[in-house]
């Protein structure tokens, strides 16, 4: 398998770009992080994600995690390497100093994490479900718990994990059926059965720090009736040693399509000890308040594996040689990188890549704009594009992953369908990514109703203004690529016209419809306006060299990536509109009994 490369100068250009880096870190909560601090650590995080956690990816996927008497034991090579990352730091990167973490911007992270989950997605996951453990409980569970848990899972001694779903409470958690019986004390005996806890059994932490779903027992019904639990493996006590062994086991792992070396749990409560969270009945709510990030980072995740399939089939096609140039250039076979329909896949993979990495990392700004803004109206304005483009980056990204991913393993022919070139993991890696932290089905019908429907259009409307301006500075270089956006923002508005209407109308089954459709299709425009936003930036770098932070090729190359991108993704938006405004009947008409 070819080396992962983190693509660290398109990551510099995304985040000065479009991520307004100098923006974020002018905020009070940047701690005084400066451009060249920021360099800095995607230098130290590309090098260690390109050897450190890239190394283990492969053997991972082969070996597995497997359980043995109550306690799995992932690959090897896992442990190591989950070591020398909490000691290298990165597991610190977002938490609170109070914690022994560092506070850096989401913006920052999010960067970081781009190079994670491309280098190791399986083993990315523990860290990950870790930092979402500790937001839980520094946001909502009393000092107490948080001196007891956090300063460990801060520094990923300990570890963390979510337990919401169970065998008859997937998408619906109103359906959950696990019991919370106060023990007469500050504490609660959990019982239940908690099914796909990724990392909730493992070797590579001392303790890990359960959070679970549960019902009291005067709780009210559906999801009123939810509180949050901290249970963990071993009980802490209050001198912060670790205790004795807590009811609670693994009973099984599940056989998986991918992500192999992640081990994704049953797990038993019986009377485990554990706290309450805040209070009774929010636990949902709870659970909630990480949703975004965690969501960011799963549209990170699809985009990543896929830019790792994208570098891993670039390396193949310019070594396999196979059959003469069908314009007679020459009388030789060439390397497979020579052939139109091979460019074709690579440069749509790259250019659709550029626009995501330009997506996601300017949600993530506005995320810590939400966070932190010193102007009210500004953090406010923030939050409604972070609510917005939320679910259009966790299902677009994801529904790509798919997509990339098998054009990548396309490039190698019959070898990628073969396990030992490794073009296949990629594939069967990010298959989960458009299912997990809901699927990319509830997430369209977010962006439908609450996040379009709700306030009319107007977070959407926001989104479009800005494409409009963006597009009048592309007018003035391009004026033919600048038509182009205008047909897929002239589109944008009818479909947003037509969801609005629909619920309206109190037909939410019409915008329901073509739900997914919509948000692609606005994920397509909007990375059209992330690509014009890129083309007028090289452009104006170009005119002054002298100056520029990139080299003459790099802005070369991404005006004709961007090129890419208008003529072969940007298309898409007709297809996708025409099913949003008239698709929906042959749908509904159809009897269910029938299909």
């Amino acid at each position: 398998m070819s080396q992962y490369n983190p693509p660290l100068d398109d990551l510099r250009f995304a985040l000065r770009t479009h991520a307004n880096i100098d923006e974020v870190l002018a905020l009070p909560t940047a701690n005084g992080v400066d451009l060249d601090t920021v360099d800095a650590i995607l230098d130290e995080a590309s090098k260690f994600a390109s050897a450190n956690w890239s190394e283990c990816n492969r053997t991972g996927d082969i070996n597995g995690a497997r359980l043995d008497n109550g306690t799995v034991h992932s690959d090897p090579s896992f442990a190591q390497a989950y070591k020398d990352f909490c000691e290298a730091g990165w597991n610190s990167l977002l938490q609170p100093e109070e914690f022994g973490g560092q506070a850096l911007p989401s913006t920052i992270s999010a960067a970081c994490d781009e190079m994670w989950y491309g280098g190791n997605l399986s083993l990315s996951l523990l860290p990950m479900l870790t930092g979402g453990a500790s937001a839980a409980i520094n946001a909502h569970a009393s000092d107490a718990i948080k001196q007891k848990f956090l300063p460990n899972m801060t520094s990923g001694v300990w570890s963390g994990t979510m337990n919401l779903t169970e065998p008859q409470a997937g998408t619906d958690l109103s359906k959950v059926a696990s019991k919370a019986v106060p023990n007469g004390d500050d504490t609660y005996a959990v019982s239940g059965q908690k099914i796909f806890i990724t990392w909730g059994e493992h070797e590579l932490a001392e303790n890990i720090i359960h959070l679970v779903l549960a019902r009291l027992p005067d709780a009210a019904p559906g999801v009123k009736g939810i509180s949050l639990f901290v249970v963990p493996k071993y009980w802490v006590n209050d001198d912060g040693s670790l205790g004795e062994r807590n009811k609670l086991q693994c009973v099984a792992i599940e056989h998986k399509m991918g992500i192999h070396g992640s081990p994704t749990c049953v797990m038993q409560f019986e009377g485990a000890r554990g706290y309450l969270v805040g209070e009774a009945g929010k636990g949902l709510n709870y659970m909630f308040t990480m949703m975004n990030h965690a969501r960011l980072c799963v549209g990170i995740e699809g985009h990543a594996v896929a830019e790792r399939a994208f570098q891993h089939a670039l390396a193949y096609t310019k070594e396999r040689v196979q059959s003469k140039p069908i314009d007679g250039s020459s009388a030789d076979a060439v390397t497979i990188i020579h052939h139109p329909d091979i460019r074709r896949m690579l440069l749509t993979q790259k250019a659709t890549l550029e626009a995501q990495r330009a997506m996601f990392l300017m949600t993530a700004s506005m995320l810590d704009k939400a966070h932190s803004h010193p102007n009210p109206e500004e953090a406010q304005k923030a939050q409604a594009l972070v609510d917005f483009m939320i679910p259009i980056v966790k299902a677009s990204c994801t529904e790509n992953g798919t997509t990339l991913t098998n054009m990548a393993l396309q490039c190698f022919g019959g070898m990628g369908f073969v396990e030992e070139t490794g073009a296949a993991q990629f594939v069967r890696d990010v298959r989960i990514t458009a299912i997990y932290e809901g699927t990319n089905g509830v997430q369209a019908l977010d962006l439908i109703g609450r996040k379009t429907a709700s306030n009319g259009g107007q977070s959407a409307g926001m989104v479009l203004q800005m494409a409009k301006d963006t597009n009048e500075q592309l007018r003035k270089i391009v004026p033919e690529m600048a038509k182009k956006l205008d047909r897929a923002i002239d589109l944008a508005q009818q479909t947003v016209q037509y969801v609005v209407q629909s619920f309206n109308d109190k037909k939410p089954e019409l915008a329901a419809t073509g739900s997914l459709p919509y948000l692609m299709q606005m994920a397509v425009t909007i990375g059209a306006v992330m690509s014009a936003k890129s083309y007028v930036a090289a452009t104006e770098a170009l005119k002054d060299l002298d100056n520029a932070v990139f080299s003459e090729s790099f802005y070369r190359n991404k005006l004709a990536t961007v090129q890419v991108y208008f003529d072969y993704v940007l298309p898409q938006v007709e297809s996708y509109a025409i099913q949003v405004l008239s698709g929906a009947q042959s749908i509904l008409n159809i009897d269910v009994e029938r299909i």
